[in-house]
């Protein structure tokens, strides 16, 4: 299949497995790597190791630093690449490859197996800028058949870019401009189609957002109707049909359904005692042994719910099985392409880890990608769906667990497939990331009934970018979630989450000293339970035998759970359900006494101290569970269990201040009371304390107030929530300065810059973090295909994937070298994938303005009628306008230019305008790694 396309000034001749035609994807990789590897290198050559580095002996795994202990400027977390080649050689045989063929003829020819559409015909005859094989993350910014004016002149001086790699940082100016760009080609439109093509345009985001939120709310749904049937399976089954859960098979009036009153009067559930007593011995057992028969069933299908759900996580969502064409760094030691290069591998070298895409709760990566990093695979439809269905395996396990939080990850999921349905969002990451904003407020509402709160839980802590319209669309999403999700009726009660509840009476002043004190100990053990489970997952998850038995620990802390949490009814019960009759009213001459939470006489301490110490051995036991199973390899959220431990210490200190205020009616304190024996409400306790410790472990404050405000539907106890969450947050910032989501990122080491942070930058200068050792391009002397091929090898194997070259030339007077521009490793790399069969060529880089003063329009005009005159030419990869800071400037600044900017590197002149090193993000990161904040 031939085209052939006008004005062109190189032929390339491209085989059908190549994957490298102007309009497509980017290259495979294994075909850029043989590609490059390549170049200098005849069939007739004998083998040639690949440069590699002396550190090559020591594996880093994805979970690792990038920097090892010889240097410290390094920050950040290796892509997955598959199984590292140690010892890779350059063969004899190796295979057939696409040719790359340049000829200076007026004609491009191109073969490829993609059939021809009219609009593929339409785009490649109006391709002007260049010949060579754009990666499509840049396409639309050839593909325009609108004239060239000085919009353009902006693509050409920012450059061309491909694909992100996982773990490299976007560059949010250049996907800034290229919006920009790609909107007011819009708006130079006339005519009516292109009026109404503007206006879809506008429409856009709003319609994506719309069915990202339908779509959230439906896969919550399914996944809520999902776990309920797999937490009453450990009970048994309904006869009226196998799929209903127990509250479905055997309904209740809504003031008993939370009641175990009338659990056994239900013929239509059958009991795995039952069922199995009748099979063996034809005949009802004792109760002694249904009991045996339901502990043994109990614990048999939490341990195989929980196992299906971390074989899952780890079978489908392992880092190294997400192998994208997207991946740079072909050259990288670390990239093995074949089971040959494995074969190379030795014995000694140690297990590669890997990260669990499903596990956790995603919340920390989230963070990390709306921060500007990219993890390929993290957001896909594998992960989506890996993730909803390990969620109610785990769930319904009956482990120390929640929901709420991996809702985020998975309606990001949804955001991600959704808005890569059209190229505004699909090749731009900065622009998708507004879509990702949003679609993490849909997340919050679904899982608490909040769309307000999911709207500032996305400002407060997951989102990095979050102007007005990022807002507003974020509130929408968040609404369409809740509504749909409000006529699904997940639970079948018509609220939108289970621990919905509403009180009759108001608080009274006293209630504050009691609320501050319930904020201080929800502040200590946020604290505290962040600093266990950080040193529980550093020393003993990954530091013993376990971090390579995953499974075994998944299935010695589920069997833990089940054998502990099955003797206590607060314990066994879901934790929704817990934390909702926790949260629970008991009302005079209501039947539902909330499995004994309500008690009779609240003033005697004979019938109270039951209660009140199971409440606290459910606390005790709750607590010390999290702490061990957030972490594990499944689907884990921390925000119900953390609101269960607060809500029994709440409901505990309920119980005892209307204990003294049945015995003590006449004090002074209870003045407010009067004759009232309900004035104490143990259930608003509860919900003060459940506020207080999510606000210590998590640190969110305004967005977890509105949650509870949403929840209660009132606004009367907004007082005693704030100010429990404000000295919750004190607290916990006093003994831990770090939340439980930023431990978590420390633990992976995922590349996060946190633009909440304040640095004390001490007698620091720029000079001290400058890389001034960074290979550079000199215009000055020749620049062949295998020249830069080498320094491209030298800068992977130094570990800087996510960095690149500066491009200089020597100054007037000689004495030092100044900027030309900057091209970045990615894009060399694909570059010279494209003319690997010319090792000897003269690579060019050359500006679009002209020095001896022609006009910048005209030349750039000239430029897009004639074509580039040699396919060497470089020049349309290059940012020919880096961000340049001089090195005396102070470094709050340069810290500016990464957080407020999005900057993905930052060149460093001297006082003259002389070039002297350059900081990239990653490096920047370890810098601040070593900071002390401000407290």
């Amino acid at each position: 299949m031939v085209l052939r396309t006008r004005h062109s000034t190189s032929s390339l001749d491209l085989s059908a497995g190549s994957g490298t035609g102007p309009f497509q994807g980017p290259s495979s990789t294994n075909w850029r790597r043989e590609r490059l590897l390549g170049i200098g290198i005849s069939d007739g050559d004998t083998p040639t190791r690949v440069p590699t580095t002396d550190s090559e002996e020591h594996t880093p795994s994805e979970t690792t630093s990038l920097h090892p202990n010889s240097n410290p400027h390094h920050y950040g977390t290796l892509p997955s690449f598959g199984a590292r080649a140690s010892d890779l050689h350059l063969r004899r045989g190796r295979p057939p490859l696409p040719k790359v063929q340049f000829r200076r003829t007026l004609s491009a020819t191109v073969i490829s197996p993609v059939s021809i559409s009219p609009t593929l015909l339409r785009n490649t005859l109006s391709w002007r800028v260049s010949q060579r094989p754009i990666s499509a993350y840049d396409a639309p910014l050839v593909n325009s058949r609108t004239a060239v004016d000085e919009t353009d002149i902006n693509v050409r001086i920012n450059g061309f870019r491909v694909w992100y790699s996982s773990f490299s940082s976007i560059d949010w100016l250049h996907d800034t401009i290229k919006d920009s760009v790609r909107f007011s080609r819009l708006r130079r439109g006339k005519s009516f189609r292109s009026h109404l093509r503007l206006v879809l345009d506008k429409s856009l985001g709003w319609i994506i957002v719309t069915v990202v939120g339908f779509l959230s709310a439906v896969v919550a749904f399914l996944v809520v109707r999902s776990e309920q049937w797999f937490f009453d399976l450990k009970y048994g089954y309904c006869a009226d049909g196998w799929w209903k859960a127990q509250r479905f098979c055997c309904p209740v009036p809504d003031d008993l359904r939370m009641s175990s009153s009338d659990e056994g009067n239900c013929s239509s559930w059958r009991a795995w005692s039952d069922v199995i007593s009748s099979r063996i011995r034809n005949q009802p057992s004792s109760t002694f042994e249904n009991d045996y028969i339901e502990y043994f069933t109990y614990t048999c299908v939490a341990i195989l719910l929980a196992t299906l759900s971390t074989l899952l996580t780890i079978h489908l969502t392992a880092s190294t099985s997400f192998l994208t064409r997207k991946e740079s760094g072909v050259l990288s030691p670390l990239f093995a392409t074949n089971k040959d290069d494995q074969e190379h591998q030795p014995s000694s070298q140690p297990k590669r880890k890997v990260l669990y895409y499903a596990a956790g709760s995603g919340i920390p990566e989230i963070k990390t990608i709306l921060s500007g990093f990219v993890i390929h695979g993290y957001l896909g439809a594998r992960t989506l769906f890996t993730k909803s269905l390990g969620l109610a395996l785990s769930v319904g396990s009956g482990l120390s667990l929640g929901k709420e939080g991996p809702f985020v990850h998975i309606a990001s999921c949804v955001g991600n497939i959704v808005s890569r349905c059209h190229s505004k969002y699909e090749n731009n990451e900065a622009k998708r990331r507004e879509i990702l904003s949003a679609a993490c407020a849909a997340g919050v509402a679904v899982a608490f009934g909040a769309p307000i709160g999911g709207t500032l839980f996305s400002l407060e802590e997951v989102s990095y970018f979050f102007p007005p319209k990022v807002m507003w669309r974020s509130f929408f999403c968040a609404m369409i979630a809740a509504i749909t999700l409000r006529f699904l009726d997940p639970f079948g009660t018509g609220k939108l989450v289970l621990f919905q509840v509403t009180y009759d009476k108001d608080w009274h002043a006293y209630d504050l000293i009691f609320f501050v004190m319930l904020g201080a100990l929800g502040g200590v053990y946020g604290a505290y339970f962040s600093k266990l489970n950080y040193r529980w997952t550093r020393h003993v998850r990954n530091g013993t035998w376990i971090k390579d038995h995953s499974v075994v620990e998944v299935i010695l802390v589920t069997l833990i759970t089940a054998l502990f949490c099955f003797l206590n009814p607060y314990t066994r019960m879901g934790g929704t359900e817990l934390v909702y009759n926790l949260f629970a009213e008991c009302k005079l001459g209501s039947k539902n006494m909330h499995f004994g939470l309500c008690v009779q006489e609240p003033g005697n301490l004979d019938h109270i101290w039951p209660v009140v110490r199971a409440i606290f051995m459910t606390m005790i036991m709750k607590g010390a569970l999290t702490i061990v199973t957030f972490g594990i390899k499944l689907p884990a959220g921390i925000f119900i269990p953390t609101l269960g431990v607060g809500a029994c210490a709440g409901r505990i200190l309920g119980v005892a201040v209307r204990y003294l205020q049945w015995n003590h009616p006449e004090s002074t304190l209870f003045s407010a009371c009067g004759d009232d024996k309900d004035c104490v409400i143990p259930g608003l306790y509860a919900m003060v304390g459940a506020a207080a410790a999510l606000s210590g472990v998590t640190r969110t404050t305004v967005s977890l107030a509105v949650i509870m405000f949403e929840l209660t539907d009132t606004l009367t106890y907004a007082v005693p929530v704030m100010l429990s969450v404000l000295v919750a947050k004190t607290v916990a910032d006093a003994l831990e300065p770090k939340g439980i989501y930023d431990l978590v990122i420390e633990l992976s080491q995922l590349p996060y810059l946190d633009a909440k942070h304040e640095y004390l930058w001490a007698d620091f200068s720029i000079n001290d973090v400058t890389n001034t050792e960074v290979s550079t391009i000199c215009l000055d002397r020749p620049n062949t295909v295998m020249g830069l091929r080498d320094q491209l090898q030298s800068l992977l194997n130094a570990g800087q994937d996510d960095s690149g070259f500066p491009i200089l030339h020597a100054s007037r007077d000689r004495e030092g070298m100044r900027m030309v521009g900057y091209i970045g490793a990615s894009e060399l790399e694909h570059a010279l994938a494209i003319v690997a069969d010319d090792p000897d060529g003269q690579v060019q880089f050359e500006t679009s303005y002209v020095r001896a003063g022609h006009d910048m329009a005209a030349s750039y005009s000239s430029y897009i009628e004639q074509g580039p005159e040699d396919p060497l030419d470089f020049s349309v990869y290059m940012d020919e306008a880096p961000l340049t800071i001089q090195s005396n400037s102070p470094l709050p600044l340069v810290h500016q230019f990464f957080v407020k900017l999005g900057a993905r590197y930052v060149i460093v002149t001297n006082t003259d305008g002389d070039y002297e090193g350059v900081i990239d993000k990653k490096n920047w990161l370890a810098f601040l790694s070593g900071l002390e904040e401000k407290s």
